[in-house]
């Protein structure tokens, strides 16, 4: 299975950088009752909430990454990523398949 990327936005509206780090896990859950984006896909972090939000236009999104609308039907209601790299502006993780979840 090809590994999927996705970008995270949005933190300034939160915690910013602060809260991401090489190798954390993320927990993703499709928000479908957002009154700004029915794609829209929110991010959080353990003990600390929302952290983010999945990119969802090209202005926002890392080149080589899929944008929340993109991927939407690609995965569950819920799934994780692990962070790969952090820019000044932008979170890049690797969607972590299911079966790699509980591994």
């Amino acid at each position: 299975m090809k590994e999927k990327y996705i970008t995270i936005t949005g933190m300034k509206h939160y915690y910013g950088l602060t809260p991401f780090k090489i190798g954390k896990k993320v927990k993703c859950e499709k928000e479908p009752k957002n009154p700004f984006d029915s794609e829209a896909i929110r991010v959080t972090l353990k003990h600390i909430g929302t952290v983010g939000y999945v990119a969802n236009s090209p202005y926002t999104g890392a080149t080589g990454t899929m944008s929340a609308g993109r991927i939407y039907e690609k995965v569950g209601k819920k799934f994780k990523a692990e962070v790969m790299f952090i820019t000044s502006s932008k979170v890049i993780c690797r969607v972590i398949p299911e079966e790699e979840e509980d591994v």
